[in-house]
């Protein structure tokens, strides 16, 4: 069967959600959502009903973590799945929910599996960024994430900012989960994210980066296993407004003052990794949102970057708010919204896998 004549279903699974996508031999292109579904069994049935007899060639899944994978993508086998079990301490959010999907697709569908790793554009990380600043011998380092994403992104850059795009160009990513990402050449050069997606800057209930000592003494006060609850479920925006809510577009709507400096906070710390990767960099030279948030908040993105005229950045009110592509003003340096989708990463992954 010729390559381009394959059709391609993608499949990003969750503790409680499945996304998926089929990309049909000709190009045409299905989206199904199942949230909060009461189990992934019952969304895989739901998926199946809605394909109604349609079938793919190839089925990709996003797979949140590739351990120390280089490769983009891999095809499943029995020595893939068990590598696979061996990393779910890295990404404890994410990875059972990722492997319960992949299994279930196993049953359903006689196909080649493949999976795509979030981490593997991160490989390109310099030792300066990859390191972190304890004893090697631990073999832990920074890993990053939302590398699909990114990886969607570089690769439409050249089309959108010409030559500027092979220059210092920081993408935000920015949802339930957010991370940003400093590209020279198109190529992952920093990221927030560390060890595991908990790190970095806040998200919808995880804190990001901590002082280390934070840990050290919430480790004397609660069990292994309510730590690490807490620390993927009741952190982030939903700490920082008092319990009132994880989700942006809610404490946006919201009067209270915990719900305000929720916000605010959260830019302010995106700000900070912008002003930190500027100064690591020598400079930026353009500035791309992302993701739920960074692609539907004009409010978000103007909190963050009305106090960046100093590096160049400022917005053009009505653009932002026109959700158009360019959103920057005339005479500053670029600022970009590109919608995110790994989707249509995995697809090309998969099928350059089973070339």
């Amino acid at each position: 069967m010729a390559l381009l004549s394959r059709s391609v279903l993608t499949i990003n699974s969750g503790s409680s959600s499945i996304k998926a996508s089929l990309f049909a031999a000709s190009g045409a292109r299905r989206n199904f959502r199942y949230e909060q579904v009461s189990d992934q069994k019952n969304a895989l049935d739901l998926l199946l009903h809605d394909l109604a007899g349609e079938l793919p060639d190839l089925v990709g899944h996003r797979f949140v973590h590739g351990g120390d994978m280089t490769d983009p993508a891999r095809r499943v086998d029995a020595t893939e799945r068990s590598r696979l079990e061996q990393l779910i301490h890295l990404a404890p959010l994410h990875l059972p929910g990722n492997l319960l999907g992949l299994d279930l697709c196993l049953q359903r569908f006689d196909v080649p599996q493949i999976v795509c790793f979030d981490t593997a554009f991160h490989s390109t990380l310099p030792e300066l960024a990859k390191r972190l600043p304890i004893p090697n011998e631990l073999g832990m380092r920074r890993f990053g994430f939302h590398g699909l994403n990114y990886a969607y992104i570089a690769g439409m850059l050249a089309d959108m900012l010409g030559d500027v795009a092979y220059k210092k160009v920081v993408v935000a990513h920015l949802g339930s989960g957010a991370s940003l990402c400093l590209l020279e050449n198109l190529k992952s050069v920093d990221t927030t994210m560390g060890y595991t997606p908990a790190g970095g800057i806040p998200m919808g209930t995880r804190s990001g980066d901590l002082d280390p000592g934070v840990m050290l003494e919430l480790a004397k006060r609660f069990s292994p296993e309510a730590l690490s609850d807490m620390v993927f479920h009741n952190m982030g925006l939903l700490a920082l407004s008092a319990g009132e809510s994880s989700e942006m577009d809610r404490l946006l709507a919201s009067d209270s003052d915990n719900a305000k400096f929720a916000v605010d906070y959260f830019c302010r710390q995106i700000r900070a990794a912008i002003g930190g990767f500027a100064a690591k960099a020598g400079g930026i030279d353009a500035l791309v949102f992302t993701a739920g948030i960074g692609e539907h908040s004009a409010e978000i993105r103007e909190k963050i970057c009305a106090p960046l005229a100093f590096l160049g950045f400022a917005l053009d009110r009505t653009a932002n708010h026109s959700g158009i592509n360019e959103i920057g003003l005339a005479g500053y340096k670029p600022v970009l919204i590109v919608p995110a989708d790994e989707e249509v990463m995995i697809r090309n992954l998969c099928l350059n896998t089973c070339l």
